[in-house]
C-alpha cells in the first residue's frame, strides 16, 4: 500500500445467526474518520502482484514503443549499402628497381578480392582466435562480449574494449566512420544483422579479410602478404599469418615496417590464442614463438630508403600531374648501393658522432650521366623526414673550389701555372688559409690538392668573379651567386645534390647533368605513361678542362687533403670545410660513380672539428669500396681535347694584344706541362684592386 493513501472503509459483516431485520443501522452522525485497527482491511499479496503487473506491462509497452521508434530512426538513417562491392581508395604508387624489386608503396594498396576458399585456413584461424572466437556461433552480435567490454570500460573509466564481432567490424569498415558514439554503435549492430541475413559466415569472413586495414597503406590480406613477405597468399606460413592477424588490433602501431620487434611480440599473443582455441598444439606453438615471422620485402631492410622514395613521388607528380590511376614506377635505385650508403654513414656517426659533436649526415651517389643509385637524406627517416640531400642548402666550403678551377681552366689557365700563396687584403677583407700559414709560389695543381684559400681567391680575381658565378650556374647550381670576393671560398649556399651533379659533369667528360631517379611510369594495366629520355643539355666544358680537372682532383686524393678517401683505385675528389666546422664535405668520383657526402648539424651548431678530410672522407671511401666491387679496376678515359673557347669579348682581346707587344697573356699562356714563366701575385697586403 502506498504511503499517504487511506485504506478503504468497509462495514463489518454480521456474524452468522444474527438476522434480525430490526437491526439498527449506524447513523451518519455516528460515522467518524477515526478508525481502529479492526476497522482497516489490508489488501492481499495477490492485489499487490496484480498492480505490479499492470504497471510493469504499461512501462514495457511504452519502452518497446520507444525502442521501436529509436531503431526505426537509426534504420531509416543507415548509409547506402548498395556499394558493398565498390572500393573507394587513394591511388597507389609502387616503386621498384629496374630489376622489378619493389621497395616502397604509397597511397592505398589493395590486393585481389579473394574468394573464401582462396584464403588459407591458417589465416582464418589466426584471425578467429584473436578477433572473434565465437564467430560461427553468434548471429552477428555477441551479447556476452558486449557485456564484458562494458564492464571493462566501466572499470577503466574510459573506452578500452569494444566487444565487436567480426561482422560488426566489417559493417563499420564498409559503411561507417570510426567515431565512438552510441548512434554509430546502434547502426553497426543493425548492419551486422543485415550482413548475417544476406551472407554466409564464410562470405562475411572473406569480405572482412579482403577489406581490413593491415597498416602501411595496405588493405586486404592479399596485398598485405605481398607487401610484408613478397609472396602470394597461397604460400603464407603460420607464423606469417599470426603476424598479420596481430596487426588488426592496431595496424599503425604494430606495423612491422615501423617496429618489427613489436609486431613479433604481438604475433606471440596470437599464437598462444591459437593454442588455446585448439588450432595449434603446445609443441607447435612453442616452436613458432621461438621463430617469429620476419619481413621479406626488399625495402624492409632499409631505415632511410624513404628519403629517395619521397623524392621520387614528387617527381612522378611533376611528370603526370594529378591522377587517379594506380602507378608502378621503375627507378634508378640500386639496393646494394643503398645499403652500403646507409651503413657507411651510420658507421661514422655511431663511432664518432659524440666525439665530434655531429648529429647528421647525408649521401647521394649517381652515375656520371645523372642516374641516382643511392640517397640517404639523414641519419634516421623515422625521426626526421627532412631530406638533407635535396632540400638542405648549406655552404659548400672548399668543394666549391672545383667550380673556381673549372672556370679558370676554361679561361685558359693550366694546372702547372704558378700562383703565390701570400696574405690577401681586398677592401679590408683578409681571408686566411686553414693552416694559417703561407707557402709562397706553387702550381695550381698543388694549391688545389692542398686546398689553399689564397690561391683560389687570386685565381678568381685573375679571371673575374663573374666567370666563376657563370660557371656555377652552367654546372647546375641554383640560388643567388653574388660576386663577392668570398665566392671562391664557397660561401653561397647549395644543396648536396646540386654540388654532386656539378662534379658529374667533370666525371662524364663535360656533358650537362640533370639528376634523375625515374626511368618509367606505367599503370596497373601495363600502359607506359612516361619514359625517360636524354636530358639533351649537351657539352658544357671542354675536354681540355675535363682532363685538367681530373688531373688536379686525382692529386687531391693521392697526396692532398683527400688522402683519407683514397679507395685504392682510380678516383678524384675534393674536401670541403666551412667556417667554425659547421659543414664538412667530400665529393668525388670514379669513371663509373659520382658520390657526395655531407656531415653537420641541422641547427648549424659548430662541430668539434669535423672536416672534409676525416668523417666525410672515411664514409666516402667505405661506400665506394663497398659499392663498386669488380668495377674497381676501371680507369679514366682521357677526354678529347679541343682548344678552349675564349671567354673574353673581342674588345678585351684587342686591348690585351696591343697592351702586350710580346703576345704573352700572363699565366694563361702557359701550356700544360710547360715550365711557368709568370708568377701571379695579385692582390697582396699592399695592393688593393
Amino acid at each position: 500500500m502506498k504511503k499517504g493513501v487511506k485504506a478503504p472503509s468497509y462495514e463489518q459483516r454480521k456474524p452468522p445467526g444474527n438476522t434480525r431485520a430490526t437491526a439498527k443501522k449506524p447513523s451518519k452522525t455516528n460515522r467518524t474518520n477515526k478508525k481502529t485497527p479492526k476497522d482497516v482491511k489490508i489488501p492481499s499479496d495477490h492485489g499487490v502482484f496484480k498492480s505490479l503487473i499492470n504497471w510493469g506491462g504499461t512501462v514495457m509497452l511504452w519502452g518497446l514503443l520507444l525502442v521501436g521508434i529509436i531503431l526505426g530512426y537509426f534504420a531509416y538513417t543507415l548509409p547506402d549499402i548498395s556499394g558493398i562491392d565498390v572500393i573507394e581508395k587513394r591511388p597507389s604508387i609502387v616503386l621498384e628497381t629496374r630489376h622489378n624489386a619493389r621497395f616502397a608503396t604509397y597511397g592505398d594498396l589493395y590486393g585481389r578480392l579473394l574468394k573464401p576458399d582462396e584464403i588459407p585456413e591458417v589465416m582464418k584461424q589466426a584471425v578467429l582466435a584473436t578477433e572473434d572466437s565465437y564467430f560461427y556461433q553468434h548471429f552477428g552480435v555477441n551479447p556476452v562480449s558486449l557485456v564484458r567490454a562494458a564492464w571493462r570500460n566501466y572499470q577503466a573509466g574510459r573506452v578500452v574494449a569494444g566487444g565487436s564481432t567480426i561482422t560488426q567490424q566489417l559493417a563499420k569498415n564498409l559503411f561507417l566512420t570510426p567515431e565512438r558514439s552510441m548512434g554509430r554503435k546502434i547502426r553497426e549492430v543493425l548492419l551486422a544483422f543485415w550482413l548475417e541475413a544476406n551472407y554466409s559466415k564464410e562470405e562475411i569472413l572473406a569480405l572482412y579479410l579482403n577489406r581490413v586495414y593491415f597498416g602501411s597503406g595496405t588493405y586486404g590480406i592479399d596485398a598485405a602478404t605481398r607487401k610484408y613477405f613478397a609472396k602470394p597468399i597461397e604460400q603464407l606460413s603460420t607464423s606469417e599469418a599470426a603476424l598479420l592477424a596481430g596487426l588488426l588490433k592496431a595496424p599503425t602501431y604494430y606495423a612491422p615496417t615501423v617496429n618489427l620487434k613489436r609486431s613479433q611480440q604481438r604475433s606471440t599473443v596470437v599464437i598462444r590464442r591459437m593454442q588455446e582455441e585448439g588450432y595449434l598444439t603446445k609443441a607447435e606453438a612453442d616452436q613458432l614463438v621461438k621463430k617469429p615471422a620476419t619481413l621479406r620485402n626488399v625495402g624492409s631492410g632499409f631505415k632511410n630508403v624513404r628519403y629517395f622514395s619521397d623524392w621520387i613521388v614528387a617527381e612522378v607528380q611533376s611528370f603526370l600531374g594529378r591522377t587517379e590511376e594506380d602507378l608502378i614506377v621503375t627507378t634508378t635505385l640500386d639496393l646494394t648501393m643503398q645499403k652500403q650508403a646507409e651503413q657507411a654513414l651510420e658507421k661514422q656517426l655511431a663511432k664518432n658522432g659524440r666525439k665530434y659533436d655531429v648529429e647528421q649526415a647525408a649521401l647521394v651517389s649517381l652515375t656520371p650521366q645523372g642516374a641516382i643509385k643511392a640517397m640517404v637524406g639523414g641519419r634516421r627517416y623515422s625521426k626526421s623526414s627532412f631530406n638533407r640531400v635535396t632540400s638542405a642548402r648549406r655552404q659548400p666550403g672548399s668543394v666549391f673550389k672545383t667550380i673556381v678551377y673549372t672556370a679558370g681552366f676554361e679561361a685558359g689557365r693550366a694546372p702547372s701555372d704558378v700562383y703565390v700563396d701570400s696574405p690577401i687584403n681586398i677592401n679590408g677583407w683578409k681571408p686566411n688559409n686553414y693552416t694559417r700559414r703561407y707557402d709562397g709560389a706553387m702550381t695550381l695543381r698543388d694549391a688545389y690538392a692542398r686546398s689553399i684559400n689564397t690561391v683560389a681567391i687570386k685565381l678568381t680575381e685573375d679571371i673575374g668573379r663573374y666567370k666563376v658565378a657563370e660557371m656555377a650556374t652552367k654546372l647546375g647550381l641554383t640560388g643567388n651567386m653574388p660576386t663577392h670576393p668570398s665566392i671562391s671560398l664557397g660561401t653561397n649556399e647549395v644543396t648536396l645534390l646540386e654540388m654532386t651533379s656539378a662534379y658529374a659533369v667533370i666525371a662524364n667528360g663535360g656533358k650537362g647533368v640533370l639528376p634523375y631517379g625515374v626511368l618509367k611510369i606505367r599503370n596497373q594495366q601495363g600502359k607506359v605513361l612516361y619514359q625517360r629520355k636524354s636530358s639533351g643539355l649537351g657539352t658544357l666544358i671542354s675536354g681540355r678542362t675535363v682532363n685538367n680537372m681530373r688531373d688536379i682532383m686525382a692529386t687531391a686524393i693521392q697526396t692532398g687533403t683527400g688522402k683519407a678517401a683514397n679507395p685504392g683505385f682510380d678516383a678524384a675528389g675534393k674536401t670541403g670545410t666551412t667556417q667554425d666546422y659547421r659543414d664538412a664535405w667530400f665529393i668525388g668520383f670514379t669513371p663509373t660513380l659520382v658520390t657526395g657526402v655531407w656531415f653537420g648539424n641541422d641547427t648549424g651548431k659548430p662541430t668539434k672539428k669535423v672536416t672534409g678530410s676525416n668523417l666525410p672522407a672515411y664514409a666516402w671511401r667505405d661506400f665506394m669500396k663497398g659499392s663498386l666491387g669488380q668495377n674497381q679496376g676501371v680507369s679514366f678515359a682521357k677526354a678529347a681535347e679541343k682548344p678552349a673557347s675564349s671567354q673574353e669579348s673581342i674588345w678585351q682581346r684587342i686591348v690585351k694584344t696591343f697592351s702586350n707587344p710580346s703576345g704573352a697573356t700572363g699565366a694563361g699562356s702557359g701550356n700544360q706541362g710547360s715550365q711557368p714563366t709568370v708568377l701571379q701575385e695579385y692582390p697582396g697586403d699592399d695592393q688593393k684592386p
